[in-house]
């Protein structure tokens, strides 16, 4: 794949208070995942990646003189709890943390939910179920059912790795200690699809995605961490020289009081197109920034410019070789 870098039209300038670079880290997404027989071929992928939604629709034929039945899954990303999160899981009081949703042929179709919790590779969800404690470990009600267990049970979950201690001051008497879980939650949704024999069947799938990101821009300047970020950046979202130069000018006109711009990070796991028979067919990514304000780079080939804040990239018996990870500088809204 070669570099590209997609650059908006001139921004405007006004001051803005100086920001710390916090960062927010994203979930790594994807497609569905099969198990290959050599019979189900995907026709068509078209994927449309934005901070506010993740859209795919497949085609999918099977080549075969047979009727094949089979499982058809969606691996979400891994949840893990951390007693400093800053992982954007979504709506974590959901177990549909991300709202994923799934269609077949136009009718919609409510998959399974399949759930299970480990710390260093244990499987801990019969411990987690005879208590009672919900399963994904940043949400409220997880953390509110560690609270109310037995002291016995505390310090047995904490020599496990279950939970680990935190301290700190919740309503302005003092600091006390938090048991906070410290397990990692993985979650499939799945369900049986028949594929017909020498016919084609269409899929949609719909998520919000998670997006990650910092406050400021990292990676323009002379500092030792912004030289490290943009050695980083550099291979992760193919960024050439016209937009490292444009990076620069919008870091240090923050610096003069002018408009700020804060670091988007998406990620998708493209590679599991590869678990169907043969190439994808026919491939076509569309990449939104979402203003026009905002500036973004990602590795693709041949990418075209489709409107005022859309990318898009096409390709015929296309091999995911690798996944995708999108950088956007997102202008901050002005007053």
């Amino acid at each position: 794949m070669r570099k590209i870098g997609c650059y908006a039209a001139l921004m405007a300038m006004f001051a803005v208070p100086a920001m710390a670079n916090d960062t927010m880290a994203e979930l790594r997404t994807g497609g569905l995942a099969y198990v290959r027989t050599g019979d189900i071929s995907m026709a068509q992928e078209k994927l449309f990646i934005s901070a506010e939604q993740v859209r795919v629709d497949y085609i999918f034929e099977n080549t075969s003189d047979k009727d094949v039945e089979s499982v058809v899954a969606f691996p979400m990303p891994d949840i893990k709890g951390d007693v400093d999160s800053m992982v954007d899981a979504g709506n974590v009081d959901s177990d549909n943390f991300l709202g994923f949703t799934i269609t077949q042929d136009g009718k919609a179709i409510a998959p399974t939910l399949q759930q299970h919790v480990s710390v260093a590779g244990v499987d801990m969800t019969d411990e987690l179920n005879a208590r009672g404690v919900p399963l994904l470990p940043l949400s409220k009600a997880a953390a509110d059912a560690v609270a109310k267990l037995p002291a016995d049970v505390l310090d047995d979950w904490t020599a496990r790795g279950l939970i680990a201690d935190d301290e700190y001051d919740t309503d302005g008497q003092g600091m006390k200690h938090h048991p906070t879980p410290m397990w990692t939650l993985h979650t499939t949704y799945w369900w049986r699809t028949k594929f017909p024999a020498k016919a084609k069947i269409v899929v949609e799938h719909r998520y919000k995605p998670s997006v990650g990101g910092t406050v400021a821009i990292t990676f323009a300047g002379e500092e030792d961490y912004q030289k490290q970020q943009l050695q980083a950046y550099r291979a992760k979202y193919c960024l050439d020289e016209p937009f490292l130069k444009t990076a620069s000018k919008l870091a240090a006109a923050v610096d003069k009081g002018g408009r700020g711009y804060t670091e988007s990070w998406i990620s998708y796991v493209l590679t599991t197109g590869a678990n169907w028979s043969g190439p994808i067919k026919h491939f076509e990514l569309t990449v939104d920034k979402g203003s026009p304000d905002n500036y973004i780079s990602f590795c693709g080939k041949d990418v075209k410019k489709t409107g005022a804040t859309t990318f898009q990239m096409t390709a015929q018996d296309f091999y995911p070789e690798h996944d995708l990870d999108i950088l956007i500088l997102a202008a901050v809204p002005q007053n």
